[in-house]
């Protein structure tokens, strides 16, 4: 449905899906795009779905992906405290946007570009999770699907406040207007929120952008990511379904297993 795609991802020993071509397919590579996997921790993953005219929303999610690893990467230590932890995610995300301000500032082209991102680092026993914008992440356990982070659209605000049902957010006109994103002066300081959470095994994990979410109801996302070994097996059906359910966006999600 779109030109371009605005999403990118950090996966360890993966490049971000933004190198390929507007497909989003790996058998349809872009022969001149860098296809070297960035350089990051081996437990840390990252989906960011950008916003902006021409390829400035590509722009704003792949500066995500490239720098957000790279901060986590130059202060995680097997030592770190859990406090410290929250911080490097805080600190990471809140560089990204600073990377993306600056970017936008260089020329019309990228004058307002922004991203959502969500974040989820494996350190120790614990999962560590982030979001901003309306990018999610969800932990599936013992068949109990949780959403772990917020989004923030006007729509969610308004359920907030008390103005608006939560099941009238997905067809209401505020549901993609977002008021916090990386790329907006309103994240200099990265997450307001990041959710340290106990680990067990059987414990599973996915970072999405509202392309698969906002089309794939969570009762579905569940059955997948329960009924499959392998977590790359989840996300291609996930992908899949949201393709068969007609999704307008483009469509990233990563699926974690802790065994």
């Amino acid at each position: 449905m779109r030109e371009h795609n605005e999403d990118s991802y950090y996966v360890p020993g993966h490049a971000p899906v933004s190198r390929y071509n507007s497909l989003g397919s790996n058998a349809n590579v872009d022969p001149t795009a860098d296809m070297t996997p960035i350089k990051g921790p081996e437990n840390l993953f990252v989906v960011a779905d950008g916003m902006g005219g021409q390829l400035a929303g590509e722009m704003a999610s792949q500066l995500a992906v490239e720098t957000i690893p790279s901060v986590v990467k130059s202060g995680l230590t097997e030592d770190l405290s859990p406090k410290e932890t929250r911080e490097l995610i805080r600190r990471a995300m809140s560089r990204a946007n600073e990377e993306i301000l600056e970017r936008a500032s260089k020329g019309p082209e990228t004058t307002n570009m922004g991203t959502t991102c969500v974040v989820a680092l494996i350190h120790g026993d614990r999962a560590y999770v982030a979001g901003i914008g309306d990018s999610r992440v969800y932990r599936l356990r013992q068949g109990k699907l949780e959403q772990l982070t917020k989004d923030h659209s006007l729509a969610q605000a308004l359920v907030d406040a008390g103005t608006l049902k939560p099941e009238e957010v997905a067809t209401h006109k505020f549901n993609h207007v977002l008021y916090l994103y990386l790329g907006s002066r309103e994240a200099r300081d990265g997450p307001d929120t990041v959710k340290e959470l106990e680990l067990m095994p059987g414990d599973r994990f996915l970072l999405a952008s509202d392309g698969l979410t906002g089309v794939v109801p969570d009762e579905d996302l569940a059955r997948v990511m329960a009924q499959n070994q392998d977590p790359e097996v989840s996300a291609r059906e996930l992908v899949d379904m949201a393709l068969r359910n007609q999704s307008r966006d483009n469509i990233t999600c990563a699926v974690i297993h802790i065994d």
